[in-house]
């Protein structure tokens, strides 16, 4: 299956629709009893995604009766929900606040994302900027692009190749045990520098549009990987698990790398992981 233009811009309007009615009113507007925690301090949920959401489910539901729809609020109550990734003839996962510890902070570094999949295949990512109001999507095989606000389109591709010690790039450390993650956090000084967004939507934005060379995630939840996987891939960029296998739709574990290429994947990783 693969998304047409018409659809893709469908629902890139649908997630600005949901930004522009339920998330940004409330972008430092908050007020304490709209920010809960889940499993942490850093692990928040507000009005604004629980909103966004719904919003954005009922609209899915409207226009594609059958899909399987699977956003991260729904299966925080839910976690069954999960489950119908794997052989849905389509589904959609929703991130309505990716980076809701910036959001609820007032920073504004924040993307509502979107991953379209159809038989255990990611054949469709968008992530929204709410404050730039605009778009980098991808559709499978058809390459990665930004949209912009007036409509003009832009495509992107993923930065070139280079030596270790002239790579920028960003390691999660939140959900990462050790010994790894102390391992990961002394060879990360092998690079020129780091980025650390605490949001996936900005992180894969950078890595697609050849602002960094590297991301390292370990926690791997559908809503949060899926679109900027397939964006980063189509931007020209290679993907794996840590253990090198493909990247599926129904993976929770196993963490991931992006790099701008096989070759430069190998690289990193083997920088990254050397005892």
């Amino acid at each position: 299956m693969r998304f047409d233009e018409g659809q893709m811009d469908w629902l890139a309007d649908l997630l600005a629709d949901a930004a522009r009615q339920e998330i940004m009113p409330r972008f430092r507007r908050l007020d304490v009893g709209d920010i809960r925690q889940k499993t942490s301090p850093a692990d928040l949920v507000t009005e604004a995604d629980v909103n966004a959401e719904r919003f954005i489910t009922a609209k899915l539901k409207e226009r594609f009766a059958d899909a399987v729809i699977v956003g991260e609020e729904a299966c925080s109550d839910n976690p069954a929900l999960l489950t119908g990734l794997d052989d849905a003839e389509l589904a959609f996962t929703i991130d309505p606040v990716d980076g809701t510890f910036n959001f609820a902070s007032g920073v504004p570094l924040f993307g509502v994302m979107l991953a379209v999949v159809s038989k255990g295949e990611t054949v469709a990512g968008i992530i929204h900027d709410p404050v730039g109001n605009d778009w980098i999507m991808a559709s499978k095989g058809g390459g990665s692009y930004i949209r912009h606000a007036n409509g003009d389109v832009s495509k992107v591709g993923v930065a070139e190749p280079t030596s270790i010690n002239q790579m920028t790039g960003s390691i999660s450390w939140q959900y990462t045990a050790e010994p790894t993650r102390s391992r990961l956090a002394r060879n990360h000084t092998k690079f020129l520098s780091q980025i650390g967004y605490r949001c996936a939507a900005h992180e894969y934005r950078i890595l697609a549009t050849g602002g960094a060379h590297f991301v390292v995630y370990n926690k791997l939840m559908p809503w949060d990987h899926l679109p900027g996987a397939l964006i980063h891939q189509e931007a020209g960029g290679y993907l794996a698990r840590w253990d090198g296998s493909d990247y599926l739709p129904s993976h929770t574990g196993g963490g991931i790398l992006a790099a701008p290429s096989k070759d430069s994947w190998q690289s990193i990783h083997a920088a990254l992981w050397e005892e």
